[in-house]
């Protein structure tokens, strides 16, 4: 599985998905213009002594990151979305794609891709989960359904 934050503006939330990403041997992509450095002391000390063991990969947009991996499918989370999470079939080598934490992904590429789109259940008055555990909430049931691969 691929992890890609589009445009993240929280360093420690970043952190937080590096050290997951680690953990998991997923790489992590991130898009656009980040909110921070990433060699920002937040970053780093969210991320822990974890960082070595993630494959980092930084793209100017979502058309390049789509262009390095023509034939792969993305999956885009949004509160928005219909499909839940764990109503879907994902892939070994999906992509699993999460927006900027004060507004999400793009409503335009939600409704070109909506086939693709997929939220996490929450109550009605809940606007979202913190992005660092929307990314472990969807990554661990993708990495389930095939039976965690390389995990112990």
């Amino acid at each position: 599985m691929h992890i890609v934050l589009v445009e993240p503006e929280i360093p420690q939330n970043t952190g937080n998905i590096a050290r997951t990403c680690a953990a998991t041997n997923c790489p992590l992509h991130l898009v656009g213009k980040l909110g921070f450095s990433i060699s920002d002391k937040w970053v780093k000390r969210a991320g822990l002594d974890y960082w070595h063991l993630v494959d980092v990969q930084q793209h100017a947009s979502l058309e390049e990151l789509w262009a390095a991996y023509p034939t792969s499918t993305f999956w885009y989370l949004s509160t928005k979305a219909e499909t839940l999470h764990s109503d879907v079939a994902f892939g070994p080598d999906d992509f699993l794609v999460f927006g900027k934490e004060t507004k999400g992904l793009p409503e335009a590429l939600l409704h070109e891709q909506h086939e693709h789109a997929i939220r996490i259940p929450m109550r009605n008055e809940a606007r979202s989960l913190n992005l660092a555990n929307s990314v472990a909430v969807v990554l661990y049931e993708a990495l389930r359904q095939h039976s965690y691969p390389g995990l112990r």
